[in-house]
């Protein structure tokens, strides 16, 4: 087994003993993996530059990583079910997504308690896996990582060219060579002049080139440019909300397709490690899940791309896979100089193929499927593809279901489901309604989009969970389609936002076929930067006559509204490129364009949607609606009978909101 043992660090009953129904109390058990794993191993050989990992006596790889494992403290009375969380910049999501906890990573630190929400996985019996996967996560409390050696090609560590993207939100003098808080690929040279800086005011447009003597390797320090081979300096400063490109020569490969080794095999072990192998889930488990969120998501449809499901063993590790608002892309997640934190297509190699099933693109003349692989060792992996508006303004998400030019339907793959939330954000809906994200300050001209898609997710986990364990058909997919005219070019949607008082987007980014000079495994980027070409046909939903999205599963807070929900916003002037829609880098936010109360605010400000006092006559009434349009989501399966009271309850607090203050 790849596992050699587990170091436990911290054992203790989860949210101070809490009993979460009928299944109990949970443990939760932290500490660090430790792998060894054979680079020779056809299991194992897709792993870009493992075969110059530095190697143990025995010829085997090592490399750990930090795991955190919640499990039924009674065994016999849990699901005997794994849902692994795939970690988004190092963070736990799947708390948030399924339990709708507010803070599952909290900054106060490893040891402080986790935040549990509402408790849907352990009422479930979910056991709930997290495992360090990218090694330029950072070193954050609460934060996860992956502990991967270097390529080493004989005796140095490996040079190259890199291309990275910046975006300010403010006007700085100074930007770290990463995504965020990142562990930097540092410059190999401070003074390399062949470095090239581009600027662009829109991710399709055309850069315009930085002269080389306006920056350089530094950062600000005092006032002064402090030479550093981590950071890029320009005394005019970065302008906020345009996005710098840069490509330079770096030194130092962390082996990033580690990661999906650590993820395989950690859940590998608790599937089939034994208690005597330190596995503190032994004889415990029968299935297990996999699910991620934005970057996670197009990690986990990389991992199903390259077919990595099976261990050293031969055998299958996931039986289910849910990659949530990932869009169409992949990414650098095996990639020589990988950045996984990358998240525009307009920077990252890994596009095409797009949708599960094989199709064709007439330009490149590539074809192939996203699970092709899979499908050839006839594997009987499910997954479910989930996304919501966002993605298909991010130009995308329509991909994963149509041909790349955008003009016919492509059919699910028998063991694949795509389903769309209309009107919805990248993220769960902010309650209440406010311009500004807290979490990083990014401001709309809007306010951000409220509504809450989390009651999809939890029953869509539960119909994957019957999919693999009895085979029981899920519902079937749901999107914008071509064949029906729910799915149209995002441009055409002008007209239909006429009268409404909001701002529409006069640029909407479409992705473009680049060409990165990559190798035929698209492990490596050849051509810096990247020639851009035509193209893709990216579609997004239709809209009602409310501006609402058509396309999809609708949540009552669209199908019975009591505004404009859409999954697109313009980045406020004090945020910079007030043209530029919202999450082009870092998640896409929408808006929420609340209905005027009366007939009389309507007309006063001359928006031509009913109001709220004209298409309800009562609070009651109101209420009647959404709690039919719930139990209708039920028949259907796309939501938990569990849910249908606390929808009701969450649509009470919203009429309140739209109907009195609105936190005037």
């Amino acid at each position: 087994m790849a596992v050699t043992h587990f170091d436990v660090t911290n054992r203790r009953p989860l949210a101070d003993g809490r009993e979460f129904g009928d299944v109990g109390q949970y443990e939760e058990v932290r500490g660090i993996l430790h792998f060894a794993v054979d680079p020779d191993h056809e299991a194992n050989t897709r792993i870009t530059d493992i075969d110059l990992a530095p190697r143990n006596s025995d010829g085997l790889v090592e490399f750990a990583a930090d795991l955190h494992v919640m499990r039924p403290a009674d065994p016999a009375k849990g699901r005997r079910r794994i849902v692994y969380d795939v970690l988004n910049r190092g963070n736990k999501v799947m708390l948030g997504q399924f339990n709708s906890a507010v803070n599952a990573a909290p900054v106060a630190g490893v040891d402080a308690p986790t935040e549990v929400g509402n408790g849907f996985l352990m009422r479930h019996g979910y056991t709930a896996v997290w495992c360090g996967w990218s090694p330029d996560a950072p070193r954050l409390a609460g934060r996860m990582k992956l502990y991967a050696p270097e390529a080493i090609d004989r005796g140095m560590p490996l040079t190259g060219r890199i291309f990275s993207q910046f975006q300010p939100m403010t006007r700085v003098r100074h930007l770290r060579l990463a995504d965020r808080f990142h562990t930097p690929h540092p410059a190999a040279d401070t003074l390399e002049m062949n470095a090239l800086l581009t600027i662009r005011d829109q991710p399709d447009l055309e850069p315009r080139l930085i002269p080389r003597d306006r920056w350089k390797f530094a950062l600000e320090d005092h006032g002064e440019p402090v030479e550093d081979a981590g950071f890029i300096y320009m005394a005019d400063g970065f302008e906020p909300g345009k996005m710098y490109q840069l490509t330079y020569t770096t030194i130092g490969a962390p082996i990033v397709g580690l990661g999906y080794l650590s993820m395989r095999d950690a859940v590998s072990f608790l599937k089939y490690g034994s208690a005597d192998d330190g596995n503190p889930s032994a004889g415990e488990i029968d299935h297990a899940i996999a699910f991620g969120v934005s970057q996670s998501a197009r990690y986990l449809r990389h991992y199903v791309y390259m077919d990595l499901n099976r261990d050293e063993q031969g055998r299958d590790v996931f039986e289910g896979v849910l990659p949530h608002v990932g869009g169409g892309m992949r990414g650098e997640f095996n990639q020589r100089f990988g950045q996984p934190s990358k998240d525009l297509p307009s920077v990252i190699a890994q596009m095409f193929p797009f949708t599960a099933a094989p199709s064709t693109d007439p330009v490149s003349e590539e074809s192939g499927g996203v699970l092709d692989r899979m499908s050839e060792r006839g594997a009987g992996t499910k997954v479910f593809f989930t996304n919501t508006g966002a993605e298909y303004w991010r130009g995308d998400a329509s991909l994963i279901h149509t041909d790349p030019t955008g003009q016919n339907d492509v059919e699910d793959h028998p063991s694949t489901r795509s389903y769309h939330f209309s009107a919805t954000m990248h993220g769960p809906g902010i309650w209440p309604p406010t311009d500004t994200q807290a979490i990083d300050g990014m401001r709309g001209q809007n306010l951000l989009n409220s509504v809450d898609y989390t009651p999809f997710m939890r029953a869509l986990l539960v119909r994957l969970d019957e999919w693999i364990s009895d085979g029981t058909a899920p519902p079937p997919s749901k999107h914008p389609r071509v064949d029906d005219g729910s799915a149209v070019p995002a441009a055409s949607l002008a007209r239909a936002f006429e009268g409404i008082p909001v701002k529409f987007p006069a640029h909407i980014p479409v992705p473009r076929r680049l060409d990165f000079g990559v190798d035929p495994t698209r492990d490596r980027t050849l051509n810096l930067p990247p020639s851009s070409g035509e193209a893709y046909g990216s579609l997004v939903s239709d809209v009602d006559d409310d501006g609402n999205e058509i396309g999809g599963i609708t949540h009552p807070d669209v199908s019975v509204p009591l505004a404009t929900s859409t999954p697109w916003n313009l980045r406020h002037p004090d945020v910079g490129a007030p043209d530029q829609i919202i999450g082009l880098t870092g998640g896409p936010r929408g808006s929420t364009l609340p209905f005027a109360r009366t007939a009389a605010e309507r007309e006063s400000t001359g928006d031509r949607r009913p109001s709220i006092a004209e298409r309800y006559s009562s609070r009651d009434h109101y209420l009647q609606l959404v709690k039919e349009k719930a139990v209708a989501l039920v028949a259907d399966r796309y939501m938990l009978e569990e849910d249908v009271e606390r929808v009701v309850e969450q649509a009470g607090v919203r009429w309140d909101w739209f109907t009195n203050g609105r936190g005037e």
